[in-house]
């Protein structure tokens, strides 16, 4: 049994991923439909052929299952019975509010058979998430938390818009998918704010407008504030911070016509020609030159994580790579989770020592 297997190594993020991790001492193996393509990598670590519909033998071989296989959507739940099954530790990227709802109807049978599902272990979801869990190990029960993102360069990836694009034909086409789409607990929590979807001028923050990833991370911090306690007054919500209105409308305006193209037929059949699709990403002078940096307030507190390296691709490839070590030389008990719920201070510690900082300061 291998310490980990990398699922989907010969995608793009898989295969950062899995030049993370063979800078490890830890057993790791490299799983994916095509041989050919696994020995292509020229990383010299165990292959496995393993294929999506049929994953039971894949959950025994290793204590983790780390995969970057997407749309997690089309195939993942698959994967997430079997680990369960076996007990076997699972880790993966996902920002797919339908795909982790249907992951956490398995919370039960998970504790049951002790396998820890961790749920967004990537730019989605780790900054948010233990970024709230670092105020609430400082300041105790929470009110009022404000995610703010200060800074960031990089681009998404084509898994991230194939993820987008399915939830968008689901929107279209399912009133219950819209309903959990929309739903602010539909991973758990009672905080019933309302996602920020306008542009104002926060006297604290400065001018603000929607956060492309709130819909999503804001479910899972939830997830974290019902599975941890963070208290009966908390709130969470995320927003990005601009220079100055017109910035800030002019991003807000970019964003609604995205989504807005994405959802008409003619709009979106030009899309499909100009967005990076699965397995595209930048080269690695572009990813080495990204970043990001975010600030949660609350508390009386301001938590600060941020990295070098393109948010979607080189800080993510260590978000994960740590999440799955994390996983593997740990304990804990089992269930659908989050980074935090799971691995909490062991994981903040590691990606610390790995070059991310992770910090808290009073306000």
């Amino acid at each position: 049994m291998h310490d980990i297997v990398v699922f989907g190594a010969t995608g793009f993020v898989g295969r950062l991923v899995a030049e993370y991790l063979d800078r490890t001492d830890a057993d790791v193996a490299l799983a994916g439909r095509s041989r050919e393509k696994l020995a292509a990598l020229g990383i010299d670590r165990p292959l496995i052929v393993a294929d999506a519909d049929d994953p039971a033998e894949l959950a025994r071989s290793a204590r983790v299952v780390c995969t970057t296989v997407g749309p997690y959507r089309k195939g993942g739940l698959k994967l997430i019975d079997a680990c369960v099954e076996a007990g076997t530790a699972y880790c993966d990227l996902t920002g797919e509010i339908l795909f982790a709802h249907e992951a956490v109807s398995r919370h039960e049978a998970a504790r049951a058979s002790g396998a820890r599902i961790v749920l967004s272990c990537g730019f989605d979801s780790i900054p948010s998430d233990l970024g709230t869990f670092l105020l609430h190990e400082a300041a105790g029960e929470l009110a009022d938390t404000t995610f703010v993102l200060k800074s960031m360069r990089g681009g998404a990836s084509g898994g991230t818009f194939a993820s987008m694009k399915g939830q968008v034909d689901e929107m279209r086409s399912d009133k219950a998918a819209r309903k959990v789409i929309f739903d602010p607990h539909s991973l758990g929590g009672k905080d019933t704010t309302r996602d920020d979807r306008s542009v104002r001028h926060d006297p604290e923050h400065g001018w603000t407008g929607p956060f492309v990833m709130a819909t999503y991370n804001t479910r899972i911090v939830r997830r974290s504030a019902e599975l941890l306690g963070y208290g009966p007054e908390f709130t969470y919500r995320e927003v990005s911070a601009y220079p100055n209105r017109f910035v800030a409308y002019g991003f807000t305006a970019g964003l609604g016509a995205l989504a807005a193209g994405m959802a008409f037929p003619p709009t979106r059949w030009a899309l499909d020609r100009v967005l990076p699709g699965p397995g595209d990403g930048p080269s690695e002078k572009a990813r080495s030159s990204g970043h990001f940096k975010v600030q949660v307030h609350g508390g009386g507190h301001v938590a600060t994580v941020s990295a070098k390296g393109d948010p979607g691709y080189a800080a993510t490839a260590v978000m994960m790579g740590e999440s799955a070590l994390c996983l593997a030389r740990t304990e804990g008990e089992g269930g659908v989770l989050t980074p935090a719920s799971a691995m909490g201070g062991a994981l903040v510690e590691r990606l610390r020592a790995a070059g991310m900082k992770l910090t808290v300061t009073s306000e």
